[in-house]
């Protein structure tokens, strides 16, 4: 990718104005220090020279001037950054370290001025502070301190910041490149398999580096809701070609019955007749097309509202109970075994049509001929949720096939010989899944257990 590229991005300007606003501000608290050390040292110096003046000045007063002569002297022997100059009265030098009245820099005879040094073989000129004192109405007296170090010590250090500032700011930069660069790299990958599946290849998936950052967060957010929309595409593409493959016998039926009861010559009663078999066969395809509406409202988490306290058990009970004479006139023998009676917040009636559907299915699926039929109703809870169990002694379900029935007019029956929309274990699916719940196929040996698990109140 361009660097322009980088340079256009947020991360990069954010990163980059970031980074320069702290080198500013680094730069910013260096110099306030300096300027304050300054001050400090300044106000030092300033004191040192004005009480040095005083203590001169007495001198002066109390022992004349050949006195001040001699301390002036006693004083520039001593060495160190102390500077003087005492001239006489006809202005020729008399005493200090100072040679020649220095050139003042500041007014009223204080301030800083320049004078020669010699440092080994080479002359220079040095920077000092210092006061000049008048004696008998003339600028005689000079009293400084060498300032030159100071100064060196201030600039090396305001020169340093710079040069840390100007460092920062242009590691910051290569840091924003690298950063956008890393940035643009996830993005470029997350819009690459984004093309993709706008093209339709909806098995695409964002791509993920492992580092469990936002990114990589957000990339698994949109791949769960990429998994759940290629289901559902999936779904809506095995719907239509289902309702197309199942739907056509019962209309095809519906279409003979009414043919036939036009065709008969016996009259009203063969009319009526024919009648009823059109509206059997009506009813049918409003039950399918009602059970697959509730499937689609649960799916797009529009389902019914009417959420309750619900004991599971109770309902369980009245369920086998509603079932239990179905059962006995089919030969099958159907128990129920409450352990437990855990409560959860569920619409009472879509899960008493969940339970309902999966013993119709047990009913229907769930015995194998030669042996008695056993179905099994059983409610517990564990791990904070409530547990619903029916299994049957039937033929079972190849474990390559639990997922497939699952998905609406699914039936693992070719001959289509029993009646049945294979909407049951869908709309059961569906229920687990609005109230965050779990479904599961388990081996019953033989026949088939369903597991439906839902969080307890």
């Amino acid at each position: 990718m361009a660097t322009s590229s980088y340079l256009k991005s947020t991360v990069f300007r954010r990163t980059a104005v970031v980074v320069l606003l702290l080198a500013l501000v680094a730069a910013s608290c260096v110099g306030l220090v300096g300027w304050y050390a300054n001050s400090l040292l300044t106000r030092g110096t300033e004191k040192m020279i004005e009480a040095e003046a005083a203590e001169l000045k007495a001198e002066l007063v109390a022992r004349g001037f050949d006195a001040l002569a001699i301390a002036v002297g006693e004083r520039s022997r001593r060495g160190g950054a102390s500077l003087y100059y005492l001239a006489d009265a006809n202005g020729q030098w008399r005493a200090g370290n100072l040679t020649v009245l220095p050139t003042w820099s500041g007014a009223s005879g204080r301030g800083t001025f320049t004078y020669p040094s010699i440092a080994g073989a080479t002359r220079t000129s040095r920077v000092a502070a210092g006061l000049l004192i008048d004696i008998d109405g003339r600028p005689r007296l000079v009293i400084g301190r060498d300032v030159d170090d100071q100064r060196a010590l201030l600039d090396a250090i305001f020169r340093t910041t710079g040069l840390a500032a100007v460092l920062l700011a242009l590691l910051g930069l290569v840091g924003s490149v690298v950063i956008a660069h890393h940035v643009q790299h996830r993005i470029a990958g997350m819009s690459a398999a984004t093309r993709h599946i706008m093209s339709g290849d909806l098995s695409r998936r964002l791509p993920l580096d492992g580092s469990g950052d936002e990114l990589d967060r957000l990339s698994m957010q949109l791949n769960d809701m990429l998994a759940r929309i290629e289901e559902l595409m999936t779904g809506l593409r095995e719907v239509s070609d289902n309702i197309a493959h199942d739907l056509k016998t019962p209309l095809n039926r519906l279409r003979n019955s009414a043919e036939a009861a036009l065709a008969a010559q016996s009259g009203a009663e063969a009319w009526k007749s024919g009648l009823e078999r059109v509206i059997d066969e009506a009813d049918g395809l409003i039950k399918t097309f009602n059970a697959l509406l509730m499937i689609a409202r649960l799916e797009a988490g529009s389902g019914p509202d009417a959420f309750e306290t619900v004991e599971i058990g109770a309902l369980a009970r009245d369920v086998h109970e509603l079932y239990e004479p179905v059962a006995d006139d089919a030969g099958v023998q159907l128990t129920v075994d409450v352990t437990s009676n855990p409560v959860s917040r569920v619409n009472r009636h879509l899960l008493g049509q969940a339970l309902a559907n999966l013993i119709d299915n047990a009913l229907k699926y769930g015995v194998s001929h030669g042996r008695p039929g056993q179905i099994g109703l059983g409610v517990s809870q564990a791990d904070g949720f409530a547990r619903i169990v029916v299994s049957d002694n039937g033929p079972g379900v190849a474990e390559s096939e639990r997922d497939r029935v699952l998905r609406r007019f699914v039936r693992l029956e070719a001959s289509r010989s029993k009646p049945g929309t294979g909407l049951g274990l869908s709309l059961v699916a569906a229920v687990a899944r609005i109230y965050k719940g779990r479904i599961k196929l388990e081996d019953n040996a033989p026949g088939l257990r369903v597991v439906l698990e839902l969080p307890l109140a």
